[in-house]
């Protein structure tokens, strides 16, 4: 039978800022209301708040304990289960992120990806403390990808079509100081990419971002977006379409890194480094003021990623 951590307590009477700390601290972590001054977690969750308000409480005065409680019936746990229903918060969210989807077109990019971001954030932290999830997480998350697939196809061109063309061996040669060309706002794809070109492909490369693929210099050689040279090929990305173009494919840490960002762009099978990727990309993300700025986070990312994949600086 599964277990949970509990908090009892009974605070200070003239200590404000003590509760409202741990109401905060209390709303973070996930916690569930037994009653009134009992509260309790799932065993399997982070627990180490629960000893940290333990503490807190403790050294202004007031008490505190934890103790486990273990339910003894199948409806002992389901009551238990249903102080983490998440549902509501769900829904919640889900009217937030509709409201934002038909806000967009007046909104324009900048704002649009500050409120897409912001929806993002609010999704991750309800998601870290939905203990037991169901339909309604499933619904949050359908809800943020179309709001995500709204915003590119409106502000970023969309992503590209797969293409049925088959698959070529290029010199690298010709390849070698040439301004390279994607859709504005980067994400996983484009910048695992452009990270690609800049460490192994053309280390003198530069890099322009353009809004529509009418946009892209003559001169230029462009990538993620449809009718660019290197774009998505029958079921690879862009990043997948380099490594195979360029000879590239045998290097197992640039296969794994290229295997989280098919994951991350297209879906499909699950790969274990796509997770970390994408948190340390968010926060590469919140960081940045421009794309340029960015790419330069996304490259000390991905380089440490190649680094502990591989063993070797490159």
């Amino acid at each position: 039978m599964e277990t949970f951590n509990t908090l009892v307590l009974s605070l200070p009477t003239r200590n404000s800022t003590l509760r409202m700390r741990l109401w905060r601290a209390l709303r973070e972590s996930g916690c569930g209301a037994l009653r009134d001054g009992v509260y309790v977690l799932p065993a399997a969750a982070d627990t180490a708040a629960l000893a940290k308000m333990e503490n807190d409480i403790r050294s202004h005065g007031g008490f505190a304990m934890t103790a486990e409680l273990k339910p003894r019936t199948a409806d002992q746990l389901a009551d238990l289960r249903r102080l983490f229903d998440r549902s509501a918060e769900y829904g919640s969210l889900v009217e937030r992120i509709s409201a934002a989807r038909a806000s967009l077109p007046r909104l324009g990019a900048r704002r649009g990806q500050t409120l897409l971001r912001r929806l993002e954030r609010q999704h991750d932290r309800l998601a870290q403390i939905d203990f037991f999830p169901g339909e309604a997480k499933v619904q949050a998350a359908t809800a943020l990808s179309a709001l995500k697939a709204g915003y590119q196809g409106m502000f970023a061109g969309g992503e590209p079509r797969f293409s049925k063309r088959g698959m070529r061996s290029l010199d690298q040669r010709r390849y070698q100081k040439r301004i390279w060309a994607t859709r504005k706002t980067p994400w996983v794809d484009r910048l695992a990419s452009a990270w690609l070109i800049k460490r192994f492909i053309d280390r003198d490369a530069r890099f322009a971002w353009i809004a529509r693929p009418s946009e892209c210099p003559k001169d230029a050689v462009g990538y993620d977006f449809d009718g660019a040279e290197f774009t998505h090929v029958k079921n690879r990305v862009t990043f997948e379409v380099l490594l195979a173009s360029f000879g590239l494919e045998q290097d197992a840490g640039l296969a794994a890194i290229g295997a989280a960002v098919h994951f991350l762009d297209v879906g499909g099978i699950p790969a274990p480094d796509a997770k970390g990727l994408e948190t340390m990309l968010k926060g590469a993300r919140e960081k940045a003021r421009s794309d340029d700025a960015l790419l330069a986070e996304a490259m000390r990312v991905l380089d440490l990623l190649y680094g502990g994949l591989t063993g070797s600086r490159h």
